[in-house]
């Protein structure tokens, strides 16, 4: 489900294209404690329930030119070609009382098993602690703090995930503190399982910090995260895999109906006892525009690539990508129809993973067109 291209983001900070982003929840700020009327606080106690379900029809417009093959964008979730796809059911259940607290999430379906590891159908399970008004601990299962876009398509403008998404971290299974540094600033500091694990056989930790900031209508989150894991044989020190990954996410609320949005990331791989290397690196743009109370547009724009082998010699494969997503509201029911180009560079090429065997990708299979219209009903 990882992908492996390589890219340098500088090329999309100076691309001269205008994108538009989805909405970001605003950096936690020092919490301002009121009395609360004792209703209200019954409320406030209260075990609440959401979720969501959703589904989509994709129609790919791009065939191979070995087999007649449709291309592919090979990011998560949105693997069906030509065909109707479902996501998942979602239920999200959580309860606070005083200094403490718990979220349970579960999901079942395709989009489920692809972004929930070893336990798929557990999406986050943590329990929480607030000891003063500056400090929170959260210990147990969560998604990642790492990067634009969740797992959750409720929360994203376009239906379709970016590659950065897709590379991950998806969710971290460990023990974080939440600090409010002032009424702007924030920090956050954690010590992980192997990424992307519930439970874990990978020996090895990660560690995680993020800096937040807010000044009117911007805000920034500054991420860091690494670790060391055993890919291999335990007994076998050859095998550790070194990760370090920086990312910047920062949004833009110039009013009430546009946002800009912006994604930077850069993650280094290096194994020990070897010459090889790799990781990735790549930017993303968003904005997202309120046309009216029940439509809105959704743009993506997207430059990302792998790293090469410390030892390979020439360009490495990269991808530049562009959304367009419409999002009409009914109700709870949101419909998404969505157009997305995807175009590859320096061998970057689009053919399904499981026909890499049988068909050879030729040049002309490095570009892919997409319609999607997708459903997603929140509750």
């Amino acid at each position: 489900m990882k992908l492996i291209f390589k890219l340098t983001f500088a090329a999309m900070l100076f691309s001269s294209f205008s994108l538009f982003a989805q909405d970001a929840e605003p950096v936690n700020t020092d919490p301002i404690i009121e009395e609360v009327a004792p209703e209200e606080e019954e409320e406030d106690d209260a075990l609440k329930i959401s979720g969501f379900v959703d589904a989509y029809y994709q129609a790919n417009f791009s065939s191979s030119e070995n087999g007649d093959l449709p291309l592919i964008f090979p990011t998560s979730f949105t693997g069906q070609a030509n065909e109707f796809g479902i996501g998942m059911v979602n239920l999200l259940v959580e309860k606070s009382m005083g200094k403490v607290g718990f979220v349970g999430q579960v999901g079942f379906g395709p989009r489920a098993i692809d972004a929930n590891g070893d336990v798929a159908t557990v999406q986050q399970l943590f329990v929480t602690y607030s000891p003063s008004d500056v400090v929170t601990f959260t210990l147990g299962n969560f998604g990642t703090f790492v990067g634009y876009e969740v797992i959750d398509a409720p929360v994203n403008v376009n239906y379709s995930t970016s590659y950065l998404f897709s590379n991950g971290p998806f969710f971290h299974t460990g023990l974080k503190a939440d600090f409010a540094l002032g009424e702007n600033f924030g920090l956050m500091v954690g010590a992980f399982n192997d990424t992307d694990t519930k439970v874990d056989v990978v020996p090895g930790l990660h560690y995680g910090a993020q800096l937040s900031a807010s000044a009117g209508g911007l805000s920034a989150y500054l991420n860091f995260l690494a670790g060391t894991s055993d890919e291999g044989d335990v007994s076998d020190d050859n095998d550790d895999v070194n990760d370090f990954q920086v990312d910047l996410v920062a949004t833009y609320e110039v009013n009430d109906k546009l946002m800009f949005g912006l994604n930077v990331s850069d993650k280094a791989s290096t194994v020990e006892g070897d010459e090889t290397g790799g990781g990735f690196s790549g930017a993303a743009l968003y904005s997202t525009i309120g046309l009216s109370d029940d439509f809105s547009l959704g743009f993506r724009g997207e430059y990302f690539a792998g790293k090469l082998n410390e030892n390979a010699t020439g360009d490495a494969p990269s991808v530049t990508s562009f959304t367009v997503s419409g999002n009409f509201t009914v109700g709870d029911l949101r419909f998404i129809p969505e157009v997305r180009l995807d175009s590859g560079s320096n061998g970057a090429t689009f053919l399904p993973g499981e026909f890499n065997e049988l068909y050879i990708p030729s040049a002309n299979d490095d570009a892919v067109a997409t319609f999607i219209l997708a459903a997603v009903y929140s509750f």
